[in-house]
């Protein structure tokens, strides 16, 4: 019962909560169980506080008593990642260095999460810095890829993509800069977005760059709609903050895409080295947006310019950010994040300004491009989960890889050009080993985007199928 229980979606949870079919000390106890049987093989949760998930989960239930009710997400279990503040909690970013640093106030993430009644259970594992698309590091370990122990589940957002496939929590906060929502995504057989810039609001220090953003990570994508529709929305803090209100997304998404315009491609216009089997899975996934009455053409932008776009403002942002903590703490710092310190130290401003030209003329190709097209299909990943105890891919289908962001193109082209992307679910290789599918659409699509990417979740279903780990039997 308890299993089932956790893997409800985060509506069904939120419906029954509110019709009082279920107390919230009952949805709390069954996830903190799932918790104590799968997390410690996974590794996905860190910082659990039990103790005070069960006061919350009283409180919850006594309000409800009152006839009160705190938002949409009352009594909802949620674990927040690492790299986000979340009162009562260490903020550690994955270092020892921030090992005992906790924040004095919410970020507007994890306060709008609380304001809608969500329970905060702990934090979500993330590499140091959420550097790199592989979570691990020397503070709390590596986490494992539920489907396959033996395998990473991605990063930087992986901890929690591991923690919703796996029933620990329903649904979780993530952000991407390079792939950090969509590759855990795509590793754990979850949905990912990432969203449009601005759509979620959060104050940094780069505050104009559009690089990194914000967004949920469900188990299918009608969560992925609930949950906008309490983090999205404008915000004084941001001045990239778009306007439309979160209440956008609980709007009826038409599951018909008959007609629409979909151009594809496996290999980014030839562009990138691809696994043969994640090849193989997007040529497969052509044939259900056919079946769906899509016109499907093979075809990608031009996205060259992309590589050094990304390359050159990540590590820009990178020495913007950790610069004071690089030169106090640089021992304690693994060798990846100071390179890319290093490499920001080392830009002069025509390198930058020549990357801020070179994005604008990928913006406008992609818009031209989406005149044409309603949505991009492309793979999430150009490799499969691979094995944990390496730091990351260094060669796909023969061509080296640089340096530990190079296999991550895939995903970080569409970082630079500022797209909203949804990772689904597509499937697995011959290993058992979840693959998934990136759904591009034009800037601020980001509610089409999702629409597309729920037309196609319910034709196939691949998200359906659950860890072994996560729902057998216990001895």
């Amino acid at each position: 019962m308890e299993r089932e229980l956790c893997f409800n979606s985060a509506r069904d949870l939120a419906r029954m909560i509110q019709d009082r079919d279920l107390s919230v000390r009952e949805v709390m106890e069954a996830h903190l169980a799932q918790i104590q049987r799968v997390n410690p093989k996974v590794n996905a949760i860190v910082s659990l506080n039990e103790e005070l998930a069960l006061k919350e989960a009283d409180k919850a239930d006594k309000m409800l008593d009152a006839g009160k009710l705190s938002g949409p997400f009352h009594g909802l279990p949620i674990a927040i990642k690492d790299t986000h503040n979340a009162v009562g909690f260490p903020a550690t970013s994955g270092s020892p260095i921030f090992r005992d640093h906790y924040p004095s106030a919410d970020d507007l993430i994890v306060e709008r999460l609380r304001k809608a009644g969500a329970i905060v259970v702990g934090k979500t594992n993330v590499p140091e810095f959420a550097a790199g698309s592989h979570t691990f590091n020397e503070l709390f370990g590596s986490t494992r890829n539920p489907y396959d122990l033996s395998k990473t589940a991605g990063g930087s957002s992986g901890g929690a993509a591991a923690a919703v496939a796996s029933g620990m929590i329903p649904f979780a906060d993530g952000s991407d800069m390079g792939g950090s929502l969509r590759n855990p995504a795509c590793f754990n057989n979850v949905v990912g977005l990432r969203p449009s810039p601005g759509r979620i609001p959060f104050s940094r220090t780069a505050l104009y760059s559009p690089l990194a953003v914000q967004g949920p990570i469900t188990r299918n994508v009608d969560d992925a709609f609930f949950m906008l529709s309490v983090i999205a929305g404008p915000d004084g803090q941001s001045p990239l903050a778009i306007e439309e209100p979160g209440s956008r997304f609980l709007e009826e998404a038409q599951s018909d895409i008959k007609g629409l315009r979909i151009a594809y491609s496996a290999d980014f216009g030839g562009l990138l080295p691809i696994d043969p089997e994640v090849r193989s899975n997007l040529e497969e996934q052509v044939k259900v947006f056919e079946g769906l009455g899509c016109i499907v053409d093979e075809g990608c932008p031009d996205l060259k310019e992309a590589d050094e776009v990304f390359q050159v403002l990540r590590a820009w942002e990178f020495e913007l950010s950790y610069s004071e903590i690089f030169d106090r703490f640089r021992e304690m710092i693994k060798p990846s994040v100071i390179w890319n310190i290093e490499k920001g130290r080392s830009l002069s401003g025509p390198d930058v300004g020549r990357a801020e030209r070179l994005r604008a003329l990928l913006y406008n190709r992609m818009s031209e491009f989406f005149n044409q097209y309603d949505a991009l299909i492309l793979p999430v990943s150009q490799v499969t989960a691979f094995d944990v105890n390496i730091e990351y891919p260094t060669e796909i289908d023969g061509v080296k890889m640089e340096n530990y962001i190079d296999w991550m193109r895939s995903c970080y082209y569409i970082s630079a050009a500022g797209n909203p992307s949804v990772s689904i679910p597509s499937g697995f290789s011959a290993e058992g080993i979840p693959i998934g599918l990136q759904i591009v659409g034009p800037h601020r699509a980001d509610f089409e985007v999702l629409r597309i990417g729920r037309a196609f979740e319910q034709a196939t279903g691949y998200g359906k199928r659950r860890p072994q780990i996560a729902i057998e039997q216990t001895t």
